[in-house]
């Protein structure tokens, strides 16, 4: 039974900062324990909030996540100053079907063979919390923020929203 990571409170507006993004930093757990992170290019989440990736099926990527499924992805996006944490359990997922429904041309780079292309693997991320933290973007809230600061010691009293976002059941 598929689990709706979308149907949680705050959980929309999580997906919603993430969909324009289009580099993730994926960390997978290395098999020798250590933290080991690389840029992702980001798929839009599926109905039920469920994150896909393309991968080689040959990447050291797809031997962590066999041996360990837990992963966390990071979203960045200074110039709108929003920042988002999902971390989940990652499954690998080899269907050419799902491949050509995710399957944009940019991804020809790194797939020459297109969507068929046999040594793809699709990393499926089943978020479990998330956390994001969003900023005005307006320079001059900065300044302001900045002169209140400098003249008083104190920083201005809105810094931006910051929310915790269960995804699981």
């Amino acid at each position: 039974m598929t689990h709706d990571h979308r149907n949680h409170e705050d959980a929309q507006k999580l997906y919603e900062l993430i969909k324009d993004i289009r580099i993730a930093m994926m960390t997978t757990v290395n098999t020798d324990g250590t933290l080991h992170g690389r840029p992702m290019y980001n798929q839009v989440a599926d109905e039920a909030g469920d994150l896909w990736f393309f991968t080689k099926d040959s990447s050291p990527k797809t031997t962590e996540i066999s041996r360990d499924g837990h992963v966390h992805l990071g979203y960045a996006d200074p110039d709108k100053q929003r920042y988002i944490s999902v971390t989940g359990r990652a499954e690998l997922v080899h269907d050419t079907a799902k491949a050509k429904e995710l399957w944009s041309e940019g991804m020809r780079i790194w797939f020459p063979k297109g969507a068929d292309d046999p040594s793809i693997a699709l990393v499926r991320i089943h978020p479990e919390k998330g956390e994001y933290w969003e900023g005005p973007s307006n320079t001059v809230y900065y300044l302001y923020g900045y002169a209140k600061a400098r003249l008083t010691g104190e920083p201005p009293h809105e810094l931006g929203e910051d929310k915790k976002v269960n995804l699981q059941g």
